[in-house]
């Protein structure tokens, strides 16, 4: 028997339903950077083949709802658990810094107001260490900021000059 691939083609921000309405619902378990592809094969958690044909408007978000062509299917993307970086300083001037180079390097950076997360990279690491930073190894779901240009704008525009 052939298995029955679900076309999913758009996409409810998360937010626009309540958790009530999530029972028996299809999910979606995708890493930080599985979210910014949103075209070609997937399969859910328990094991359904999907192919991803959404619009390019910005990576999926945890909470996101992908929706086949008729809207009936609801498949709720998930974060999926990384081995990260966790950064803390003594200061919130050491942590700072530590983001302002992190953000020097283009590393996606999850911030927090006493902590930083980053996908785990020990080059990195040594850099952030002998900045005098406090390391520790979690797994979680990481969601990093997604920066002054996070957002795909779908229109034409020009930039102020001085």
């Amino acid at each position: 028997m052939v298995e029955r691939v679900i076309v999913l083609e758009h996409r409810q921000v998360a937010g626009g339903w309540t958790n009530a309405e999530a029972v028996g619902r299809l999910q979606l378990l995708l890493t930080a950077d599985e979210r910014k592809v949103l075209r070609g094969s997937r399969r859910t958690r328990c094991g359904r083949a999907l192919l991803l044909q959404l619009p390019r408007d910005g990576a999926l978000q945890p909470g996101d709802l992908l929706l086949d062509g008729l809207r009936h299917l609801q498949v709720e993307v998930i974060a999926a658990p990384e081995r990260l970086l966790r950064v803390q300083a003594a200061s919130p001037l050491e942590l700072l810094q530590a983001a302002y180079h992190l953000g020097n390097r283009h590393v996606p950076l999850e911030v927090h107001e006493q902590e930083l997360l980053l996908l785990e990279d020990a080059v990195l690491a040594v850099m952030l260490k002998s900045r005098g930073l406090q390391l520790t190894a979690c797994e979680r779901p990481f969601v990093p900021d997604a920066g002054a240009y996070g957002a795909i704008h779908s229109h034409p525009h020009a930039h102020a000059s001085a």
